[in-house]
């Protein structure tokens, strides 16, 4: 084996993971030209070809795959010594990267970020609104916000807060029918989100209604019922600001989401994420937002 460049491992899991150049290359912020150089010098370095080139993508070979299991093993140890030292700093200021859904992070934590950002100008603050859950422990994210507790031993949670859901439709429309909502259209999220308790809810409780346009996106759904495209199931911290929508009283109210938030236990004494958590718990825990 000759001479290896270290680094490259970070591309190569990447590319691993994400099984083309370009979501790779999109993962690390870097061209995806310069990502299959990186790769032809890791191979040439190590040897052997890492991957079997497919119509469907990058496949580990073999000798990948053995390469793969210990890339992932240094890189658990480079992130737990850059956690570690980050967990050390002593300043209120530096990065802080957060991840959300997007309704939560545009109508929840937009606002606070920016009241938290003129009191603390030194810290960067970044928030990833993806549907994807990030990586603590490879600090994708410092601190995530999800609505199911978190499984992984290595993070520190807590309930963040309840959010209520209500039921929405274009102003002025006739309200749906009761008992079965027959000839009303129901506004659901896509595929990657079906079985959630609030879409399950409004199936069972209009079993006749049609379904609509579907979105994985609560702001997308706010802006289809919006213009009367059908009813949807909105937290009400998102539909109650929409100029145009009105709740629909159905009988019962959908069910609700408890929120939570986490970060890496070596980043537990980092100033900044330590007095981020302590802002938004202070603002929003335990809230049942109405």
């Amino acid at each position: 084996m000759n001479a290896m460049d270290w680094s490259d491992l970070r591309i190569f899991l990447a590319i691993a993971r994400e099984r083309t150049l370009g979501a790779a290359a999109r993962r690390v912020g870097m061209t995806q030209p310069t990502m299959g150089r990186r790769l032809r010098a890791l191979e040439t370095a190590a040897g052997h070809a890492l991957f079997q080139r497919t119509a469907t993508g990058f496949v580990l070979t073999d000798e990948g795959a053995t390469v793969f299991d210990h890339a992932e093993r240094i890189e658990h140890e480079a992130l737990a010594l850059q956690r570690s030292l980050a967990g050390r700093a002593t300043q209120l200021e530096g990065p802080l990267r957060l991840t959300s859904s997007d309704w939560f992070g545009t109508h929840v934590l937009a606002p606070l970020l920016a009241e938290f950002a003129a009191r603390h100008p030194q810290v960067g603050i970044e928030l990833i609104t993806d549907a994807r859950f990030l990586s603590l422990s490879r600090r994708e994210a410092d601190l995530a916000f999800r609505i199911r507790e978190f499984v992984e031993p290595d993070v520190v949670s807590r309930k963040l807060m309840h959010v209520r859901y209500a039921v929405y439709q274009r102003c002025g429309l006739p309200p749906p029918r009761r008992g079965d909502g027959a000839g009303a259209t129901l506004l659901a999220l896509d595929a990657g989100f079906a079985g959630t308790p609030d879409d399950s809810w409004l199936a069972c409780t209009l079993p006749q209604a049609r379904t609509g346009p579907r979105s994985n996106s609560r702001d997308v759904q706010a802006r289809l019922c919006a213009h009367g495209a059908g009813l949807a199931v909105l937290p009400v911290m998102l539909g109650d600001r929409v100029a145009e929508l009105e709740r629909v009283d159905l009988g019962s109210e959908p069910p609700g989401r408890d929120t939570w938030l986490g970060y890496h236990r070596d980043l537990r004494r980092l100033p900044r994420l330590r007095t981020m958590v302590e802002f938004l718990v202070k603002r929003l825990a335990g809230d049942a937002v109405a």
